[in-house]
């Protein structure tokens, strides 16, 4: 590849090994042209454009590499510092049908720029991090924060010494520049023309799952593209026939985990991925085509093949701390604008964590405020995401830059009102919380923001699995059934914007949350070990019983997909997944941690009833009111009076009922009943007295005597009542319609 430095001003371009070479470099021939960060193919595809925040830097300069692996860089061009002084400028001649890696690295006060350097060197040297907080070191080859591509990960099958990025005594002077990833330059993709899904927010059902869990272990799919985005694409059809309207996939932001297949073993793995390298691409791992570019093509396809199904793509996204840690790492951000990029000690040597698996990134700053907005834009319009589920949300609405919290989710130029204002129409989803005083932030966000509902999934795990020992009341489940208003009704948001669910990737899988007492996270390779996981998961095995254990997870799949609200599921919980006991599998890249296909066979019944579930939600739109209920909704005992406060206050009482006005909401149905009983013993159950002409038929009964017919009947073909009195067995859940 011939390349040809431009700049903005005359400068003398180095070889990689540092001498000097002259050249007639040449102005930027379109100054004019308003290039985003990062690396842009400028419009005549002649030429890249390159752009990198850098304030305090007093020398950047981009290495350009033939090779991603092993070789020395076959340019470096030092850039310009652009009016302003915060971004630094420059652009090379390319020959476009050739990949273009490059890199950069950086000098400021505590690395002062001599001619005397050259890579492996401490020419220049002053600390590794000075008082304000600087780690500049020009050893260290920095990934582009607006990198579009990766062309591998920091450590893998080739690489495993991962002390050549640090800056410190010892490692301070290697050059990682050979080894390091590569940032690519990625054309711009055509506009797709699949239109979007657009659905009604009230209308979601969620599936969360991981890209690679989803298709590794299914042999429908071709064994080459297994575990990828194109995999995960063959899977659209199942999706939209299990009802789901919107599936969530853990980060694929780029993260270290190319080493996971080294060995047999969960010692240093990252499967979860919650430790981005880079915002703005895609991983490469779950890509079936690996050469540059093919990982946003791929991706952006597998978009496009759930919006042809009516299905909506959101993406767990980690803003609030990244892959570069606590130490002396120089990846990315930490060797450009450290004191920008993260919120650092008082003293500005160290750094403040409220998220458990790194510093937290500088929410106060605007560096980081716009690196984020720009990652979301990217990801929503060019490659088509629907919505964005944010890990520890609460860390990005501290508006404090140097060792505190202070929670300001009202600012208007902070991330949480920016991506509200900035992104109509795409789903924010917050985990409200973080590590730490101050941080549990459930019911806060502002408007816009939808969030995941812990109080939900922990009052439904209580109500099922702590009777007797935790005080639960009816009247704490009518308001989870109900929406939680008394968390986001006070600030105008509907029931939609508590996100339900009773387990998720972070804990048991929902069949786990029935079967285990206890967490069992340091069983052997291909279980686990796997460290940390809560202690507190108000579980309980139901006495070892899987019948039991079953009848359980029908009626937590009930409750859950017959309240107010957006519910979600995790993948495989409609199969009966387990992850055999272990509550925190973030490092487990194994088959016992994938996505098991030979469970619908297995259990036809569960797999039966959780599809009829998800469908007859999704048929009658009572269950998915934009608003919270008046009248519509009334409350009762088992034998049909009304359950007032004393009754709903009393935690010795566990049978409820509640009866939805179809008519009034707009429903198929004349009425719907539900009817939970909690308790121990079974309970006779009265039901309201039908409308003229008209008569209760039970769809569903999640008790185990059921299992042999489903527990569901099919859509018009439903069992009509003779009668209004109706058994309920112990710890289920049985639903009617009139009509």
């Amino acid at each position: 590849m011939r390349v040809v430095a431009a700049l903005f001003v005359l400068a003398a371009c180095t070889s990689p090994e540092g001498t000097t070479r002259d050249a007639a470099v040449a102005a930027d021939a379109s100054p004019a042209f308003a290039a985003p960060l990062g690396a842009t193919l400028l419009p005549d595809s002649a030429r890249v454009l390159f752009r990198v925040h850098a304030p305090d830097a007093t020398r950047v300069e981009v290495d350009v590499y033939d090779e991603p692996f092993g070789a020395a860089a076959m340019l470096r061009v030092p850039l310009a510092r652009e009016p302003g002084g915060a971004v630094w400028r420059g652009s090379i001649a390319v020959a476009p049908e050739r990949p273009i890696y490059y890199g950069y690295r950086a000098w400021g006060r505590n690395w002062r720029y001599t001619h005397e350097w050259s890579p492996g060197s401490d020419a220049g040297f002053v600390a590794d991090v000075d008082d304000a907080g600087h780690r500049f070191n020009p050893n260290k080859l920095l990934i582009d924060p607006y990198a579009r591509e990766l062309s591998h990960d920091p450590t893998n099958a080739r690489h495993s010494d991962y002390g050549v990025y640090l800056s410190d005594e010892q490692n301070r002077a290697r050059d990682s520049g050979p080894v390091a990833p590569k940032s690519v330059v990625v054309p711009r993709l055509p506009a797709s023309d699949i239109p979007r899904p657009a659905l009604p927010r009230r209308d979601a059902i969620v599936y969360e799952v991981h890209v690679r869990g989803l298709t590794m272990a299914d042999p429908d799919v071709d064994p080459a593209c297994r575990g990828t985005y194109a995999g995960a694409a063959q899977k659209a059809d199942y999706l939209a026939d299990l009802g789901i309207t919107a599936v969530e996939f853990l980060p694929v932001h780029e993260t270290n985990n190319d080493a996971n297949d080294n060995v047999e073993s969960a010692d240093g793995d990252n499967y979860w991925g919650y430790s981005t390298l880079a915002f703005f691409a895609p991983d490469r791992r779950y890509a079936c085509d690996k050469r540059p570019g093919g990982p946003t093509r791929e991706f952006r396809t597998m978009v496009d093949a759930f919006h042809a199904r009516g299905i909506e793509v959101y993406l767990d996204v980690v803003y609030n701390h990244t892959a570069e840690g606590g130490g002396s790492a120089l990846l990315s951000l930490k060797g450009l604008d450290n004191p920008g990029y993260y919120e650092l000690s008082s003293d500005g040597t160290g750094y403040v964590s409220n998220t458990g698996a790194g510093p937290n990134t500088n929410a106060a700053s605007l560096v980081l405020r716009d690196l984020v907005l720009d990652s979301l834009h990217y990801w929503s319009d060019e490659l088509g995401v629907d919505g964005f589920r944010f890990d520890l949300a609460a860390v990005l609405g501290n508006s404090c830059a140097r060792d505190c919290f202070d929670w300001r989710p009202q600012d208007p130029a902070g991330i949480l009102r920016r991506a509200a204002a900035e992104l109509p129409g795409i789903e924010l989803i917050a985990e409200p919380w973080g590590i730490g005083t101050g941080t549990y932030r459930v019911g806060q966000f502002p408007v816009g923001w939808s969030e995941w509902n812990d109080q939900f999934r922990d009052l439904i795990r209580r109500d099922q699995n702590r009777l007797g020992s935790d005080a639960v009341t009816l009247g704490w489940l009518a308001d989870r059934v109900s929406g939680s208003p008394d968390l986001f009704g006070d600030d105008g948001r509907s029931p939609a914007y508590s996100v339900n669910y009773i387990a998720s990737h972070d804990g048991f899988s929902l069949r786990d949350v029935y079967s285990c007492n206890a967490k069992r996270n340091d069983q052997p390779w291909p279980f686990g070990p796997s460290n940390g996981g809560d202690d507190n998961n108000l579980s309980w095995d139901h006495g070892g019983d899987e019948a039991r254990q079953r009848q359980a997870v029908r009626t937590g799949l009930a409750l859950l997909m017959l309240s107010s609200g957006v519910p979600m599921i995790t993948g495989g919980d409609e199969m009966f997944r387990t992850q055999y006991c272990n509550n925190n599998p973030y490092n487990l890249d194994s088959d016992k941690n994938w996505l098991d296909w030979s469970l619908p066979e297995k259990r036809p019944a569960l797999h039966t009833f959780a599809r009829r579930l998800l469908r007859f939600r999704r048929d009658h739109p009572a269950l998915r009111s934009g608003r919270y209920l008046g009248d519509e909704v009334s409350w009762h005992r088992a034998d049909g009076s009304p359950a007032d406060a004393a009754y709903l206050d009393d935690p010795g009482q566990q049978c409820l009922a509640w009866r939805l006005d179809g008519t009034a909401l707009g429903d198929p149905a004349r009425a719907i009943y539900v009817a939970y009983n909690g308790g121990d013993a079974d309970v006779r159950l009265t039901l309201p007295a039908p409308g003229a002409d008209r008569t209760w038929y039970r769809v569903a009964d999640t008790a185990a005597w059921m299992e042999p017919f489903d527990n569901i009947d099919a859509a018009g073909a439903e069992y009509r009542m003779n009668g209004r009195i109706y058994d309920i067995a112990a710890r289920s859940v049985v639903l009617f319609v009139e009509r």
